[in-house]
């Protein structure tokens, strides 16, 4: 199988272990994929963010054939039994193509969005290991084994550590991806890096527990400018794009309709449209795989479109606005205000003018926060090998990304309608 991908050229995928690719390539639960945008709702911000989980899955599996390659190149540094096999192979393809297949509507939205939903590693893990879809079928034919292997290999378990954290990890193949792809896609530069050469400065770090296998580390001479550009993409992709505040304020909308829908349907209230999943969470009843898997994009947009006529009048009235992409406002909150404190204290204030200006304080004010972790210490950080001397953390080699260790990047904002924000603004300044 040869396709041609926008971001990383000719995507082969030919004979051997990656015909499991191919395989999964058309079952029901791969093609959803294609239903679901990668960045959910940015393109109200970036025009051309309509690229699909599906794209982004093809990606991920790409740069695992490449990951395989460089591993295989290092094979002289371990044991037999911690080197990739033809078997090892194939899970790890597996589990890189597989690795968002539970997403539910608008990627990490929907599952943040329903009060006690299940997050999407929890139905991908469930689409992978039941006996009834067609993922498991085609992986279960090759070995019966092999779902289950590869579900702990999405969870991030394997016995080989260093593809444990390729699969999920700081350096892993999903972030390889989205990386270059959202950067694509959003016509935002600052996400480029050069996989190519970090791919290349790969080594095994030495010094691991005996008898078990090593983790990934980076070439000191060759690869520090490579990861620091990894990170530093990662990072400016957020600032510019990830915590966009269009985006953000159109997440806040969605997230408001979805919870307002699931409290009408709580109260006892009927609603049309409403897709079959999402009332069986809003009851809190367990959800039928069969019904979350026909849960996409179009399907959860055609439900906010039903809810247009609703009797419940925010709910109608903000299901047209995100259609007719009238979107909130937003008013960032820096020093005291973005405090705990005094981000309570602000969205006090808030609601107080939206109820005198007739508007129901939970549907039209509230606070967004949004952060990340640039680079997080851990147990077990990437670490940076030399010639001679021991393997050190990332962070302590590097100028830059030691000034990032520990830190967050965080922005917190009042979410308002846009009629509200000159009087929210007036009453804050008092």
């Amino acid at each position: 199988m040869i396709l041609r991908d926008p971001v990383h050229g000719l995507v082969e995928f030919e004979g051997g272990e990656e015909k499991i690719v191919e395989d999964l390539l058309d079952t029901p639960e791969v093609q959803r994929l294609r239903r679901i945008r990668q960045l959910g709702v940015a393109s109200l911000a970036f025009p051309g963010a309509e690229h699909s989980r599906f794209a982004h899955a093809l990606g991920a599996a790409f740069v695992m054939k490449l990951l395989l390659r460089r591993l295989r190149a290092l094979h002289g540094a371990l044991p037999d039994a911690q080197r990739v096999t033809v078997q090892v192979g194939q899970e790890s393809l597996a589990a890189a193509f597989l690795h968002d297949l539970g997403h539910g509507p608008l990627s990490h939205l929907f599952e943040e969005a329903i009060p006690g939903a299940p997050p999407h590693e929890t139905w991908t893990e469930r689409i992978v290991l039941d006996s009834s879809t067609g993922v498991h079928g085609v992986l279960a034919s090759i070995d019966a084994g092999l779902p289950a292997r590869v579900a702990d290999l999405v969870r991030g378990r394997h016995p080989h550590a260093y593809l444990a954290k390729a699969v999920s990890g700081e350096l892993d193949v999903d972030r390889c991806d989205y990386l270059l792809r959202d950067a694509h896609a959003t016509g935002v530069r600052y996400g480029l890096y050069d996989m190519d050469w970090l791919l290349r400065s790969l080594r095994f770090a030495p010094d691991g527990e005996k008898g078990a296998a090593p983790s990934l580390a980076v070439d000191g001479a060759k690869g520090l400018p490579a990861i620091e550009a990894f990170i530093i993409a990662r990072l400016f992709m957020f600032q510019q794009v990830y915590l966009h505040k269009a985006s953000r304020a159109a997440e806040w909308m969605i997230r408001t309709i979805l919870r307002r829908a699931v409290a009408v349907v709580r109260s006892g209230w009927r609603l049309d449209a409403m897709p079959a999943a999402v009332l069986a969470m809003a009851r809190g009843d367990a959800v039928p795989l069969g019904e979350y898997l026909e849960l996409d994009d179009g399907v959860l947009w055609g439900a906010m479109h039903g809810w247009e006529n609703a009797s419940d009048r925010p709910l109608a009235d903000l299901s047209k606005r995100i259609r007719a992409r009238s979107l909130f406002k937003t008013l960032e909150l820096f020093g005291e205000q973005a405090t705990p404190e005094g981000r309570q204290r602000a969205e006090a204030v808030a609601r107080d003018v939206a109820q005198k200006h007739g508007y129901d304080p939970d549907a039209y004010v509230g606070v967004d926060v949004a952060s990340d972790a640039p680079l997080l210490g851990s147990d077990a950080p990437l670490m940076v090998v030399y010639a001679k001397g021991p393997a050190r953390p990332l962070h302590e080699e590097s100028f830059l990304l030691g000034r990032l260790a520990g830190q967050v990047l965080s922005r917190v904002r009042l979410v308002l309608a846009p009629e509200l924000r000159d009087p929210v603004t007036h009453a804050l300044s008092l």
